[in-house]
Order: C-alpha cells, then sequence, then structure tokens
C-alpha cells in the first residue's frame, strides 16, 4: 500500500525542465504571432497611406482639370478667337488693368503661371528642405503664401452656366436684367454676393465690376450697347472668375492643394483648403506653333513645344499677354503624402525617387514613414487644339 502511494506521488506535477520547455514554446509560438500581427499592421497602414494619397491625388487633379479646361470660357467664343477677331475682344471694362500686367483681373490672359525655383524638368527637390519661392509673382499672389517649390497657376473665364439676359438699360450704369429664380446660378460655389461679370453673345465679350441684386445686376464704368436681349439676340450674363492654383499650408501645419478667389480690388481674399496632403504641384505649358498669333498669322492648333511658365514669359506687358494667347494645353502632376505616417520605408535607389513632370524628389536624411507618389495629367484648353 505504501508503494502504491510513493508511486501516485512520483507521477504528480511536472519537472521544471518540463516547465522551461513549456515556456519556450510558448514564447515562439507569441513571437511568431507578435510578428505576424506586425507585419499585418505595418502592411495595412502602408495600404491605408497609399489608398489616401491615391485618393487626395484624384480630388487634387480633378479639381484643375475642371478648372484649366474652363480657362478662356468666354460665351460660345474662347478668348484666342475673340483675339484673332481684333475688334477689342474680351474687353475689360477695370480701370488700372493693363493687358499682361499679371492683375489679377486682367481677363485679357486666360492662362498665367509662375515657376518656383530649381523646379524646372531635370532638377532635383530633397524633401524636408526648404525650397525656392515662384518667382516674378505680383504682390496679390506673393500674400497668399505659397510654399516653396510649388509651382502657382492663374486661370481666369466666365462661369459654365450663364443667365439668360432679359434687358438691359443704359445710362450711367447698365442695369442687366434676367429672370431673378435663374439668375440664382450666378451665387452658386458659395459665391452669395458676387461682384465679378462677365456679358457675352457670340460676337462679343465684356467683362466689368457690378452689383447683384434679385434680378438685376448694375454694371459700373461699362458701355454695353452692343448686346442684343434675348429671345431676339443671344446675351447671356456670368459670374467672372479668376482663381490662383497653389500649395498652401493648413492650420495644423500640413501641405494643402489651395485654390484662391480674386475680389473685385484683385486681390485673392477668397482660399479654399482643397486637398489635405498634396506636397507640391509642378506645371508645364503646350505652346502653339504660331509664334505670334494675330489676323495675320493664325494659330495653328497644334502643340509643339513645351515649357514651364518661365520659359513661356516672365513678362508683363501686352507681348507677354500673347506668348501666354498660345497656350493650348497644361500638364499639371501632384506630389501627393499619405496624411500620416505610412510605415513605408526609404527609398534605397535614386532611380525609384518620385519624379514630377522631369522634376524628381529626393528622400530626406530622416525618413518620415509616408507614403508618396506622383500623378500627372494633360489637359487640353477649350477650342484650342486642332480638331475641336
Amino acid at each position: 500500500m505504501t508503494h502504491a502511494i510513493a508511486a501516485k506521488r512520483r507521477m504528480a506535477g511536472i519537472s521544471l525542465i518540463e516547465v522551461m520547455i513549456a515556456m519556450v514554446i510558448g514564447l515562439a509560438l507569441m513571437l511568431g504571432v507578435v510578428q505576424v500581427f506586425s507585419a499585418s499592421r505595418e502592411a495595412s497602414q502602408l495600404a491605408q497611406g497609399n489608398a489616401r494619397a491615391q485618393e487626395n491625388a484624384r480630388f487634387a487633379l480633378e479639381f484643375l482639370q475642371r478648372d484649366i479646361r474652363m480657362a478662356g470660357h468666354f460665351g460660345c467664343v474662347n478668348d484666342q478667337a475673340h483675339f484673332v477677331k481684333n475688334e477689342g475682344d474680351p474687353r475689360v471694362n477695370i480701370a488700372g488693368v493693363a493687358t499682361g500686367g499679371g492683375s489679377a483681373l486682367d481677363f485679357s490672359v486666360s492662362v498665367q503661371g509662375y515657376e518656383a525655383a530649381n523646379s524646372a524638368p531635370t532638377n532635383t527637390l530633397t524633401l524636408g528642405t526648404t525650397w525656392g519661392d515662384a518667382a516674378g509673382m505680383p504682390i496679390q499672389l506673393q500674400n497668399l503664401n505659397a510654399r516653396g517649390g510649388s509651382d502657382v497657376l492663374v486661370l481666369r473665364f466666365l462661369s459654365p452656366v450663364g443667365v439668360p439676359v432679359t434687358s438691359i438699360s443704359a445710362g450711367s450704369d447698365n442695369k442687366i436684367g434676367f429672370n431673378a429664380e435663374i439668375g440664382k446660378r450666378l451665387t452658386e460655389d458659395g459665391v452669395g454676393a458676387p461682384r465679378l461679370f462677365g456679358i457675352a453673345d457670340c460676337s462679343h465679350a465684356d467683362v466689368f465690376i457690378g452689383t447683384y441684386a434679385a434680378g438685376e445686376v448694375t454694371a459700373a464704368n461699362a458701355t454695353l450697347d452692343r448686346y442684343n436681349v434675348q429671345p431676339t439676340g443671344e446675351t447671356m450674363l456670368y459670374r467672372a472668375e479668376s482663381i490662383a492654383y497653389y500649395i498652401g499650408t493648413s492650420a495644423s501645419g500640413e501641405p494643402v492643394l489651395m485654390r484662391a478667389r480674386a475680389n473685385a480690388a484683385g486681390t485673392y481674399d477668397v482660399r479654399e483648403e482643397l486637398v489635405e496632403g498634396i506636397e507640391n504641384l509642378q506645371v508645364i505649358y503646350g505652346l502653339d506653333t504660331t509664334p505670334v498669333i494675330a489676323q495675320a498669322t493664325l494659330p495653328s492648333g497644334n502643340v509643339t513645344v513645351q515649357q514651364t511658365a518661365a520659359g513661356v514669359s516672365t513678362g508683363t506687358d501686352a507681348a507677354a499677354a500673347n506668348e501666354w494667347r498660345r497656350v493650348g494645353q497644361v500638364q499639371v502632376g501632384v506630389l501627393a503624402r499619405s496624411p500620416s505616417p505610412a510605415t513605408a520605408s526609404a527609398v534605397a535607389a535614386a532611380a525609384n525617387d518620385p519624379r514630377l513632370l522631369g522634376v524628381r524628389f529626393a528622400p530626406a536624411g530622416t525618413n518620415d514613414g509616408r507614403y508618396r507618389a506622383a500623378y500627372e495629367s494633360t489637359i487640353a484648353l477649350r477650342n484650342r487644339l486642332f480638331g475641336n
């Protein structure tokens, strides 16, 4: 009986060696689980960073494409065609605005740009360092405080949707009448009290400063006696837009694609944060083969030269304005990054660095873990290319 009890006592429990072996096996299994979890977490963060960067870039290019296509819209005839007709259209009825001078209200130039220092094709910008500002900008654009390294793009046009004009009362101030309900189109896109307007038919176009009221706009310092009202005429009233695209800084210090809208005083007082995580904007302009567009030398509609803004013109006169009228195509590119670190590893080879319209972005000295990618798009301006 005693031997049986002793045998049972020897068989009860486990030895220290067995405990240590079990612990080693458990730790190995736990280490594997942790590694799998860590790898899955990193893959998830990287995928999320990739998705956010792609989404932000898609929205940024959508905004840019829409407004670039509208550049030069002056009713049923674009600005380039008006200029070739040589009848003074589009006529800018705003004091102090000289064609090509760089004023925000110079509607004789529909697309204009400013090149950031050292950001031309073949140049290299190093992430995490200070980049140079765009050169030659008027004070109104300088006040936007665009981030260094970012090109600045200015677009001018009449809004996509107009209002049929039903009456024009001539006098010291022209009063333009229209259906009050339809006229609400002039206050869309967050512009509750518009001051810049354009009136156009298929022969002429005028831009002026006005005062909006329900069913009526009073035009200051504009002579509109060459327009016939509907239904006998084709006269439409539009809101005039002068907007600038650039890379700014959000309240949290992050880079963001910005759009600024000019007011009647020629300053960009309405600034919109459009898309977060857009770190850089690059623009290249495609020019018509015809070197000087005029009645005797019509545009060919063939884009054979591509230039940065500095290559198109840095002047502030009528000759510079004529160079910008040659633009028939705009290439835009944005460098998008994930809004937060996404466990992205540092680029191992220079050949794998992101490139944007020929500009290389070298890695920073310290990797911030953000996912980055370059996205580009080519946009034709309305009715400036052969065949359209």
